[in-house]
């Protein structure tokens, strides 16, 4: 009896494990290596360091000398068209996020060539940091390993190898998560999906700023 009822309380956690890592592939994510979960609201961001495209360097604690926040985004790559539509968005309503003194930060994978790519697409008048390093998108707790059946598929209807458009020998990707900063450096907000389809409005955003 006791090992039936036991059978019966495991099941349900079980089933909902054994869901939640089909999602995780499904979205490209390898389970077998490190799965990122993102950094949770309360937690001291970490300093962002690099460069623009036009060869500024940036660094986090600087600008929120002089800013109320920083809307910090992460985004997968110039051949994903819901990364390109979330920064086009993202663009046409720039004025209404810095109205409320705040900045834009945007990290992707991408190498510098095809993070210039990605700008044009999106006619981009906010910052772009190409993230060669990896080391923003692991500070935030985003990076993850892509699986070789979503590498093929990108390859096959995208006809992007993941790798070479981040000039890296193995293929990551970071959830396309967004975090607002404040100005004591302290995480207020995020939006954290594994389904990368799933981006934050704009009005959400600005709500939240």
């Amino acid at each position: 009896m006791k090992r039936v009822l036991f059978i019966l309380f495991v099941l349900p956690f079980f089933s909902v494990a054994q869901n939640s890592s089909k999602v995780l592939v499904k979205k490209g994510i390898d389970i077998t290596k490190y799965v990122p979960v993102g950094l949770k609201i309360g937690s001291d961001a970490p300093v962002i360091k690099g460069f623009s495209l036009k060869g500024k360097k940036i660094n986090s604690l600087e600008i929120l000398e002089n800013k109320k926040s920083i809307v910090l985004i992460f985004y997968r790559g110039k051949w994903c068209p819901h990364c390109n539509r979330f920064l086009s968005n993202l663009n046409d309503s720039l004025q209404y996020i810095t109205n409320k003194n705040a900045k834009i930060l945007v990290v992707g994978p991408e190498s510098f060539e095809n993070t210039e790519k990605t700008a044009k697409k999106s006619d981009a008048n906010f910052i772009l940091i190409p993230d060669t390093s990896m080391q923003i998108q692991k500070d935030y707790d985003v990076l993850f390993s892509v699986t070789k059946k979503y590498q093929g598929k990108i390859k096959t209807f995208l006809r992007t190898d993941i790798a070479k458009n981040n000039n890296q020998l193995e293929a990551t990707l970071p959830v396309p998560a967004t975090y607002i900063i404040d100005s004591t450096g302290k995480i207020t907000w995020r939006h954290f999906d594994y389904d990368y389809s799933k981006r934050p409005s704009v009005k959400e955003i600005i709500d939240n700023l």
